[in-house]
C-alpha cells in the first residue's frame, strides 16, 4: 500500500507540470463555462430556470472524449522513454505501478470536477428556490464512478503502447462501445440473455438511469467499482507480461 500512495502521490505532482494536464483542466472549464452561460441566456429568454443538467450534461461528454488524452501517457510514455524497465526492477509490484498510475489520474480529475462544482453553486445562487441538491451530489457522485473507469481503462490501454497516439485512438473507442454497446440491445424487443448482458454492460444506462435522475443505485456502484477493478486487472497483467518478456 505504501508503495501504491508514494506512486500516486509523485504521479499526481507530476500532472501539475505537464502541460497536457494544464491544457485538459483549463479546456474543460472555458468549454462548460462558455456552455454554461450559453444556458443561463437561452433561460433567461425562455423563462425556464435550468437544472442540474445544464452543468452534468456537457461534463459527461466532455470527460468522455478528454480523459484518454490526460491517461495516454501514463504508461506508454514510461515504456517509450525506457523507465518502465527501471521502475519494474525496483522493489515495486506489477499492480502497485498500475494502480499508483490509475490513483494519480482519477485524483487529478476529481480535483478538476471538484472546481467544476462552482458552476451548480453558481445556478444555485440565482435561480429560486434553487437547485435539488441531492440531485447534484448523486450526479457528481456518478462522475467520480464513471471517471474511475475511463482513467482505469486509460492506464490498461497504455500498459499495451510506447505510442500513445495509439493508445489514446483505442481508448477512445473502448470507452466509447462500453458507452453505446446496449443502444442496440435496448432498441430491439429481443430479452434475451445476451441482451440483457449488453444493458448491463452499456455505461451510459448506469449513469443517466440512476445518478442523472439523482438516484444512487447498488448496481450501478457495483458495475463502475468493477469495471474499474477490470481494467486495473488488465493493466497489471498487462505490466507483468512485459516483466517475463
Amino acid at each position: 500500500m505504501r508503495n501504491i500512495w508514494t506512486i500516486a502521490v509523485r504521479e499526481y505532482k507530476h500532472y501539475f507540470t505537464s502541460a497536457i494536464a494544464y491544457a485538459f483542466a483549463f479546456g474543460i472549464l472555458l468549454i462548460l463555462g462558455v456552455l454554461f452561460y450559453i444556458t443561463l441566456l437561452q433561460s433567461t429568454m425562455s423563462q425556464q430556470a435550468p437544472g442540474i443538467d445544464a452543468v452534468v450534461g456537457p461534463l459527461v461528454t466532455l470527460l468522455l472524449f478528454t480523459t484518454p488524452a490526460l491517461t495516454m501517457r501514463s504508461l506508454a510514455e514510461e515504456q517509450k522513454m525506457g523507465t518502465l524497465e527501471l521502475l519494474l526492477t525496483s522493489p515495486v509490484r506489477d499492480y502497485e505501478v498500475v494502480v499508483g498510475k490509475w490513483l494519480a489520474g482519477w485524483g487529478f480529475l476529481i480535483t478538476v470536477l471538484l472546481i467544476t462544482w462552482a458552476y451548480p453553486l453558481i445556478l444555485n445562487q440565482i435561480i429560486s428556490p434553487g437547485i435539488d441538491q441531492g440531485s447534484m451530489v448523486a450526479a457528481y457522485l456518478g462522475l467520480f464512478l464513471m471517471t474511475a473507469v475511463f482513467v482505469a481503462i486509460g492506464v490498461a490501454v497504455s500498459s499495451f503502447f510506447s505510442n500513445q497516439i495509439a493508445a489514446f485512438f483505442l481508448s477512445i473507442g473502448i470507452i466509447l462501445i462500453l458507452w453505446i454497446i446496449g443502444y442496440g440491445a435496448s432498441a430491439s424487443s429481443n430479452s434475451g440473455a445476451f441482451s440483457e448482458i449488453l444493458r448491463f454492460l452499456d455505461m451510459s444506462d448506469h449513469f443517466y438511469g440512476s445518478f442523472y435522475r439523482g438516484i444512487v443505485e447498488l448496481k450501478s456502484v457495483i458495475y463502475y467499482i468493477s469495471m474499474t477493478i477490470f481494467a486495473l486487472v488488465i493493466g497489471s497483467v498487462s505490466i507483468e507480461a512485459r516483466r517475463w518478456r
